[in-house]
C-alpha cells in the first residue's frame, strides 16, 4: 500500500529580491517505500528546481486525507480525536488523526476541515491546527483508488469525507489492509512525526537553517 513521506530537499533558491539563499524545504508525497519516495521526490522536482539539489531527510507521516482548495497555498495540520468503543465491553478509546488542509488562516482551516468533514456520523474534536511547513504535495496518481481515510474513522460507514476542494489519499490498498492495531501504532508514530510540524511559522524549522 502507499504511504504519505516527508521528504526534506537542500538546494540554492533565488528569492524575490533576485538573491540566492541555500534553504532546506519539506515536501509531501505518497510512496510505496522510502526507496520509492526518493524516486518520485527526484523525479517531481527535477523540471522546477534549478540547479542541484540534495534529498536530507525522508519521514514517514502520518495524515489520513489531504484537503486542497486552488485559491490557498498555505498548508495547515489539524489533529482530530474520537471515542472508540471497545469490542470486548464498554471501555473507550480516545482515537486521534491528523489531516492537512490549504487555507489562509486557522479559522479558515477549522472550517474548511469542518466541511470536509461534514458527512461523517460520528463525535469528533477538533484539537489541535497548527501551520504547516510543507511547500509542495505530490499525491498519489491513480485517481481509481478509493480513498480509506473516512473507513479508517468510521470502519461501518461508506461515506468518505465530502470537500468542497481536492482530496487526496496516499491509498493503494483496500480497508481488509487496516487492522485493529492500525490506532495503536497511529498513536506510536505521531509521538515521534509531531515534531516535524510544530511552531507556527512555515519558514522557521526549514528555510532558516543549513545556510552556507
Amino acid at each position: 500500500m502507499n504511504s504519505w513521506f516527508t521528504v526534506k530537499v537542500k538546494y540554492t533558491k533565488q528569492l524575490e529580491n533576485g538573491t540566492f539563499k541555500r534553504v532546506s524545504e519539506p515536501y509531501l508525497l505518497a510512496a510505496m517505500t522510502f526507496t520509492d519516495a526518493e524516486a518520485r521526490i527526484y523525479e517531481e522536482l527535477g523540471t522546477t528546481i534549478r540547479g542541484e539539489f540534495l534529498v536530507t531527510g525522508i519521514a514517514r507521516t502520518d495524515i489520513h486525507d489531504i484537503f486542497q482548495y486552488d485559491e490557498s497555498d498555505t498548508w495547515f495540520k489539524a489533529k482530530i480525536s474520537y471515542d472508540k468503543l471497545e469490542e470486548e465491553g464498554d471501555k473507550k478509546k480516545t482515537i486521534s488523526q491528523n489531516f492537512l488542509v490549504s487555507a489562509e488562516t486557522v479559522k479558515e482551516a477549522y472550517e474548511r476541515i469542518v466541511e470536509s468533514l461534514s458527512t461523517l456520523m460520528i463525535d469528533y474534536q477538533i484539537t489541535q491546527i497548527i501551520a504547516s511547513p510543507i511547500v509542495d504535495i505530490f499525491p498519489y496518481n491513480d485517481s481509481e483508488v478509493e480513498s480509506p481515510a473516512a473507513k479508517r474513522i468510521v470502519p461501518e460507514i461508506e461515506h468518505e469525507p465530502k470537500a468542497a476542494g481536492k482530496v487526496f489519499s496516499a491509498s493503494g490498498s483496500d480497508i481488509d489492509d487496516f487492522d485493529d492495531d492500525f490506532e495503536e501504532e497511529t498513536a506510536e508514530q505521531n509521538n515521534v512525526e509531531e515534531e516535524e510540524f510544530e511552531g507556527s511559522e512555515i519558514s522557521d524549522e526549514y528555510t532558516n537553517e543549513d545556510e552556507d
